[in-house]
């Protein structure tokens, strides 16, 4: 069961990846989160301005990932491929790990829709909730956590420019990309601009209807 989600910015790719993860028992691979856990802060201050990070080394460190026993019976892969040569180089490294492709999850998003997603959001540093200032869920009390009551923060990344330069990035090169899994009958729509449950239950449709069978 490997499933690679493919989405615009704040589209839900990490919280659908997060809910299919535990629901089935494979694990979630970002590759922003391997990019992440870099120490190199040129790099870091690199990915914080919107730019990707190579392709040499994004493929080195996922083929490191998909190595470890606890892919074996499948993994979400949300990140990656970002673009058609990405996607032919991922198809090669699983050829090379002897790894099925498995299916592709697109998640629908209005852009307008995204933004807000993007520029509003407030991160709990402490217990990992995450509130918006300009769509629901709203904290109760601004820039507090409704669960824990530590104070919210904002990463880095998450501004108009670097939301426009991203997206700018997603609609000239993923494109083709969603046509490129469409044509191979292995991509699958979701919308994603309801909310993260009703998204779910759509994903959850899908990977029933292909693989509750085995």
């Amino acid at each position: 069961m490997n499933i690679t989600f493919i989405a615009p910015p704040a589209a839900g790719k990490g919280t659908q990846s997060a809910k299919v993860s535990k629901k089935y028992g494979i694990p979630h691979i970002s590759t922003g989160d391997l990019l992440r856990n870099i120490q190199d802060e040129n790099l870091k201050q690199s990915l914080n301005q919107g730019n990707f990070a190579s392709d040499e080394l994004v493929t080195n460190l996922l083929e490191v990932r998909l190595q470890q026993k606890d892919c074996d019976k499948g993994y979400v892969l949300d990140g990656y491929p970002r673009n058609l040569g990405q996607a032919k180089i991922y198809e090669k490294l699983l050829k090379k790990l002897n790894k099925p492709m498995g299916i592709v999850i697109i998640l629908d998003l209005d852009k307008e829709i995204a933004k807000q997603r993007i520029v509003g959001r407030e991160i709990c540093p402490n217990c990992g909730a995450v509130f918006n200032e300009l769509l629901d869920p709203k904290a109760k009390v601004k820039g507090i956590c409704d669960n824990c009551q530590h104070q919210l923060i904002k990463r880095n990344d998450d501004n108009e420019q670097t939301f426009e330069k991203r997206y700018q990035i997603y609609e000239n090169q993923t494109a083709p990309l969603i046509k490129y899994y469409e044509d191979k009958k292995i991509a699958y729509h979701v919308n994603s601009g309801i909310n993260a449950t009703y998204t779910f239950d759509q994903i959850q449709k899908i990977i029933g209807g292909l693989y509750d069978q085995h």
